[in-house]
This record gives C-alpha cells, structure tokens and sequence, in this order.
C-alpha cells in the first residue's frame, strides 16, 4: 500500500493554513500549538510516534521532541493549522520519507512560514539494497484496479536493525545542530541501539523453531518485521486500508491459507482499523474450509497512538507485544 503523492499534494495550502484549531487536532495541541520551553538546545519535530520514541531517547534533556500524529497516521494524516504552528519554532523536522509523510512534512514547513527548518528523511540514511519494494492498487484509466509493485516500502521502523539506522541518523543530526552536547547525544544513541539489539534477538529467540511461520497480513506493512524475525507473509486482506477484499481477492486468499503444502492459519489485524471486518470473515471461511485452527491476531504496526501513551518506552513496549502475540498464535 502506497501513499499518494499526487493526493497530498492536491490538498490546497490555503487548508491547512485557514483550517479552525479544532480540526482534526487534539483539544491540548490546540492550546499548546507553537509554544516550546524556553531552554537551550534543538527543538526537534517528529512525524509519528516511533520517531518520537527514537528522537526523545537520543535526546534527554539536551533538545526538545514534539510529535505530530497521533490518532491518525501517517497514511492519512491531513495537516492542520495548528500543526503549522508547532513547526513553527522548530529547528529540525524528522520523517520517514518514501512517500509516506515527507510531502506533509514540507506542507507543515510552508504553513508555518519557518524557511531554516530542515527536514530530515530517515529512510535516506538506509542502504537502498536493503529497502523492499511497495505495492499499490489503483487505477489507471480503464476503470480497474491494477496491483503492481510500485516505489519502496516505507514502513522500516518495524524492523530493529533499520530503527537502529534510524536512531544514528537522529544522533548525528542532533549532533550538528548542538555541537556542544554532542558526547551525550552519542552516549544515549549507543544505551539506546543496545536496547534494540535485544529487541531483535529476544524476539528472533521467541519465534525460533515455529515451524508454522506464515501468516496473512492485514496491509502490506510487515515486510521488514517479517525480514528480521523469519515470519512468512503469504499474502495482504488489502492493499489499501479501509477497503475491503472482493469476493475475488478473498477467493484467492483462502486458496493460499489452504494449500496443502503451507496452510497459513494465522490472519493478522491491526487496530487503527478495528471497524474492518475482513480478517474475521476470512477467519471464518478458513473454518468452513476445515482449518479448523485459523486464528485472529492482532499486530500493530505502530503508526497510531493514545497522547497520554506516548512515552520513550512506548516503541520497544508495543514491538515486544506483537513478537508475544506471534509467540502464541504460531506453532
């Protein structure tokens, strides 16, 4: 599933500039909006939440890291004028890139009015060799959806090893901007690279010997997770979050999850799309089909979280919650 450009940036500016700071904002961004402490040190913009975990753990108290998006991610985000604010008096804006949030980065930047604000895209700092190709459904003209690979996966933070070249990146930026403070900065980008090359090994011990590792996803976000922790994805429920598999696509899935070969029993949903009904249905039809073990699981992919959740923690937290969940739902 891939962000579209040309969407994005059809969203007029006079939107985001116009729009009451109420609209699509949290009550306390709203009240807040623009305000930073006044103390030295850089003051750090992120996209969403894993990039704040990442930013706030290399920055202790030497910078300042604000989140954007919170209840909204990073596909369907839509900037407000209170976010326009908040970049504002920022000096450094951190983002994936990829197409899934650099053009809503830039459109924040032009709102605000701040020219000296850099905006930094992580995914440039990964070797290309190891970036995974995306896909996307949509259409070109004759009235039917082609899925087709298309771009880069943009979804690396939920691989330990590319949040690693993800921290670095934000130790050296950082570093930059604040000379000064620069042995701290690389002394907790090191506690914290050393936290997340537990993550991968405990976790890559947790699912060794799963002879059963294949799983349906429910958007194709988990290449990288997958990459790292030997999880086979036998297939996507769409390729477009919101919209539902036709009888044809479903058709199609159920045939893989019931190969003979590599029955797939596990069907993997994510809770920013808690209203999809997708997973349950091939649930069932996997049961009908006499699957008799199908399970629903739920792994999140992180692009949303609670305000009042968001803390440095939040990161390893929720990706030890999934490699739990996997833990238990595979064979």
């Amino acid at each position: 599933m891939r962000t579209s450009r040309v969407l994005v940036l059809l969203i007029p500016l006079a939107l985001l500039i116009a729009c009451a700071p109420g609209c699509g904002s949290k009550p306390e961004d709203a009240k807040n909006a623009g305000k930073w402490p006044d103390k030295p040190g850089p003051k750090v913009v992120v996209s969403f939440a894993p990039l704040y975990c990442f930013a706030a753990a290399v920055a202790g108290d030497d910078a300042t890291v604000r989140n954007v998006m919170t209840s909204t991610g990073p596909h369907d985000f839509t900037p407000t004028k209170d976010d326009a604010k908040l970049v504002a008096g920022a000096d450094l804006f951190f983002c994936v890139g990829l197409e899934l949030d650099e053009d809503k980065a830039g459109m924040m930047k032009t709102g605000s009015g701040n020219e000296k604000l850099k905006i930094v895209q992580l995914a440039a700092r990964v070797d290309p060799n190891k970036l995974l190709e995306g896909s996307c459904n949509h259409d070109h003209g004759d009235g039917k959806a082609h899925d087709h690979k298309h771009g880069h996966d943009p979804h690396l933070w939920l691989s330990p090893d590319h949040a690693i070249t993800f921290v670095n990146a934000i130790r050296d930026e950082l570093k930059a901007a604040d000379p000064s403070r620069a042995a701290g900065y690389d002394s907790r980008a090191a506690a914290y690279v050393a936290k997340l090359e537990k993550l991968k090994a405990d976790g890559q011990a947790l699912l060794k010997g799963k002879k059963d590792n294949r799983i349906v996803t429910f958007h194709d976000a988990l290449g990288y997770f997958s990459e790292c922790y030997n999880i086979e994805i036998r297939g996507v429920l769409t390729q477009q979050p919101g919209q539902e598999p036709d009888s044809k696509e479903l058709k199609k899935l159920i045939a893989i999850c019931t190969d003979a070969n590599k029955p797939t029993r596990v069907v993997a949903v994510e809770p920013q799309y808690s209203t999809s009904t997708s997973g349950e249905t091939l649930r069932k039809e996997l049961l009908a089909k006499g699957l008799t073990d199908a399970v629903l699981v739920e792994l999140d992919t992180l692009e949303t979280v609670k305000p009042d959740e968001l803390k440095v923690e939040w990161y390893e937290t929720k990706m030890r919650a999934n490699l739990d969940v996997l833990a238990k739902a595979l064979k």
